[in-house]
């Protein structure tokens, strides 16, 4: 395929975040050009106030440097500003007379420090706080100067001043509402912090007006004049009042622009070959300047430039965590509340501690944090998903570990994050990061984990995030406290990483044996532990371990859907969705002869029939003579097809056969959730293939394979894993994936959760670099299928066995 052309302008982090994103999803799908106005690669601003403080060198908040461009063949010009697009051309043209051409656009501009109008803000020693420029300015300010004021008590003002406070500096913080941080917290906690930070050395004027600045004959600012006419000592000032999204560009090139330029919910400009991210953003109505909204962004606009075209960005839930170290504060959602709200508050001034949780109906909408703020990762869950809690309500302001299984509140919250997501938000280090740094380096404490990444080296309130993220990986080695997870159910102490390594080590095969060796609490375990103990025990030992039926849940055991009514759901295989006249007739003169209410086409292109009763199971199965589709079982379900090359124009494989030969080589395996997967004929990708738990794309060269997507509650985008050549290398590469997961995967964890926790590079090391490895995982499964057979089959041979489907005449 011709590679498009896909020009970037902004080089920060919701720009480059894009590309991340970008380049797993399609790889090579684009020739890329960066243009950035900065001398230096992507960095992380979110660390400048650290680097300012003197806390970390800039060298650290590097993250993409000049041979990470180079690595991804990406065309990278540093100190340059683009000047000009002409949309009719496609054309960019920067202020160093660079010119390149694009198919897509996407500008990251930011944003711009906003300057208050005043008189004597050009003075010398005047100074905003957006970039390493601004820093690098304080810095040598800091060490020829004595008295700093900062303007703005919102979040970079007040990490500026303690900066420059930690750097000698006497600073004293000027803002012009009546408490700091209005946006973020409410009156109560904004004096708590004030308190603190009074404590450091810092002094603030509140509800105080700037007139102008004042300077001397060398054109240096001396003083800043209030309209209270009362004048204050500054030889520093530091402006840190707002943002204004940066539109200039835009705007100036013809694209629309209302408080930012203008996106609609695929990031796409009024211009469809051009997108944007960022903080040049307005996104139905709102600019969001904090990072996690940005990269939320980035992650629509690169499903959208890979062409799949299935992601929507909706706005974001904001959350707020000030990053000055020693100071614990967050806050979410409507804090403030209104008169349709209710708030429960707990003070402890005395110890420093504040808590407010705003609830609406059933609902929490909004948090405020100070002290104490161990919770905020899971109030903030609770605010996004929208949760009702109306059941833990008593609870609710005593946080996750007060709550237990009542509210899900002691699930592993680790297990559930993507890898992009932030753990620590002191030094910004994600999930992703320490899942490498454990696996590469063979970590196995929290202190190593701080030495490594630096997360939870800081203020130290992720630790408990980290030690889950920690036994996810290495399970029970994992140096760390007891409750560092949650134990499978009550029966137990143990979780699911200690029960899968005691029955691998100890050659454990039956279920009694296990419970004895483990010390289980109770000796027939529990309807939430036996399934999960019944599918490591097969998993772990095909061949050797025995499925005990009694402890699989009722649709495995009576291998259909039951249904509200207390009928049953029966749906029989068609391999890769395809069916003749011949299934058609069967399944037609079944549906008349036991009265079934409703025949169905399901969304995996199957035929379900609905309204089965128990008694007629067997009748149903062996009249259709057809083998079950496993549509009851945590098991393969369908490999949904297009028409692919056969019939279809634009087709470029022949996917259905793909999806046939997939389906039938997988036919029979169990695993620890539903597994679906779905094969395209081409990059449209009709059969949905970038929303299943594997999904195989086909294009002019071979096929591309994509793995943990999910369309249930909660979609999620497959991410890709590998592009193969034949048909042998998919069903090798599929099957040691999957082989993968159903032996290190906790039960009931779908593909998505699997990845989240242990990673995608570690995956990718083990399928697609390990080719022995991959051999050996695709025969294991092979290996574990020899044993299974066809469900509906064996119950219609074992005749006797219909009995457990009669129902008693009283």
């Amino acid at each position: 395929m011709v590679r498009k052309k896909l020009v970037v302008v902004g080089n920060g982090m919701a720009g480059v975040r894009t590309l991340e994103e970008l380049l797993s999803l399609a790889p090579d799908a684009y020739d890329i050009t960066v243009f950035g106005a900065e001398p230096w690669g992507n960095y992380n601003r979110i660390l400048l106030s650290p680097v300012l403080s003197g806390e970390q060198a800039f060298e650290e908040t590097i993250l993409n440097d000049e041979a990470w461009y180079a690595a991804q063949g990406i065309c990278l010009h540093l100190n340059q500003t683009v000047t000009a697009i002409d949309r009719s051309r496609r054309v960019v043209r920067s202020d160093k007379g660079i010119e390149a051409s694009y198919d897509r656009l996407l500008l990251a501009t930011g944003s711009n420090p906003f300057i208050l109008p005043v008189p004597g803000k050009e003075l010398k020693g005047v100074v905003s706080y957006r970039d390493y420029h601004d820093v690098r300015f304080m810095l040598d300010a800091a060490r020829h100067k004595q008295h700093a004021v900062v303007i703005g008590g919102g979040l970079l003002g007040l990490e500026a001043a303690n900066g420059l406070a930690a750097r000698g500096m006497s600073v004293t913080v000027v803002h012009l509402s009546a408490w700091l941080l209005e946006r973020q917290l409410d009156q109560a906690a904004a004096r708590l912090l004030q308190k603190n930070l009074e404590a450091r050395g810092l002094a603030f004027l509140l509800e105080k007006q700037t007139e102008a600045l004042l300077g001397n004959d060398k054109g240096e600012v001396r003083a800043i004049r209030f309209k209270d006419g009362h004048e204050l000592p500054a030889d520093l000032v530091v402006m840190a009042v707002g943002i204004r999204p940066n539109t200039a560009l835009a705007e100036s090139s013809g694209l629309y622009c209302h408080r930012g330029l203008v996106v609609n919910d695929t990031m796409q400009t009024y211009d469809p070959r051009v997108y944007a991210v960022g903080e040049c953003v307005s996104h139905r109505g709102m600019a969001y300047g904090l990072v996690a909204p940005l990269f939320e962004q980035a992650k629509v606009a690169a499903n959208h430039l890979a062409g799949h075209g299935i992601a929507r960005y909706q706005g974001s839930i904001t959350s707020t965590k000030l990053k000055v170290t020693g100071i614990d504060l967050f806050s979410a959602g409507d804090f403030i509340g209104d008169d349709t709200t209710e708030a429960i508050t707990l003070a402890d001034p005395v110890g420093g501690v504040y808590k407010k949780l705003v609830l609406k109906g059933e609902q929490l909408v909004g948090a405020c944090l100070y002290g104490d703020t161990g919770d905020g990762a899971w109030y903030f869950r609770l605010i996004r998903e929208g949760r009702a809690v109306n059941e833990i309500r008593d609870q609710l302001m005593f946080g996750e570990s007060a709550i237990g299984d009542s509210g899900h509140a002691g699930e592993n919250r680790s297990a559930s994050m993507a890898d992009s997501a932030e753990v620590c938000g002191c030094n910004g280090v994600c999930k992703g990061t320490i899942v490498k740094a454990i696996r590469e380096k063979g970590l196995f404490s929290v202190d190593e984990i701080k030495k490594h990444t630096k997360a939870a080296s800081s203020c130290g309130s992720c630790t408990g995030l980290v030690e889950q993220i920690l036994v996810n990986c290495v399970g029970g080695a994992a140096d760390v406290t007891p409750k560092g997870e949650k134990a499978i159910c009550g029966c137990t102490e143990h979780n699911h990483a200690t029960v899968r390594k005691v029955i691998r080590e100890q050659h454990l095969t039956e279920m009694s044996a296990l419970m004895r060796y483990l010390n289980w609490r109770n000796e027939d375990g529990c309807a939430t532990c036996r399934p999960a103990l019944n599918y490591y025990l097969i998993s772990s030992w095909p061949g050797e371990a025995k499925d005990d039926a009694r402890s699989r849940l009722v649709n495995e055991r009576v291998h259909a859907n039951i249904q509200k009514d207390g009928t049953y759901s029966v749906i029989p295989r068609m391999w890769g969705g395809v069916t003749n006249p011949s299934e058609l007739r069967r399944i037609a003169d079944v549906a008349d002869k036991y009265q079934v209410p409703m025949v169905k086409v399901t969304g995996g292109q199957r035929i379900d029939l609905l309204g089965i009763k128990k008694e007629d199971l067997p009748h149903v199965w062996e009249e259709l003579a057809m083998p079950s589709g496993h549509a009851y079982g945590k098991s393969l379900r369908t490999v949904k097809t297009c028409v692919g090359s056969e019939f279809c124009r634009f087709g470029t494989q022949n996917s259905t056969q793909m999806g046939i030969d997939l389906e039938k080589d997988l036919f029979g395996m169990w695993s620890p959730a539903k597994v679906k997967l779905a094969v395209s004929g081409c990059p449209r990708n009709c059969s949905e293939a970038g929303i299943k738990d594997v999904g195989i794309i086909a294009v002019d060269s071979g096929w591309e394979i994509y793995i943990g997507g999910n369309g249930g509650i909660k979609t999620e985008v497959a991410q890709f894993l590998v592009k193969v050549k034949t048909a042998a290398e998919v069903l090798e590469t599929c099957g040691a994936f999957l082989q993968l997961y159903r032996e290190e995967a906790f039960y009931l964890e779908r593909t998505v959760h699997y990845l989240h926790r242990v990673g995608l590079d570690g995956v990718k090391q083990r399928i697609v670099e390990d080719a022995a490895g991959r051999s050996e995982l695709y025969a294991r499964l092979h290996f574990a299928l020899s044993f299974e057979q066809d469900p509906w089959q064996e119950r219609i041979k074992a005749g006797a066995l219909r009995r457990e489907f009669e129902v008693l005449a009283l």
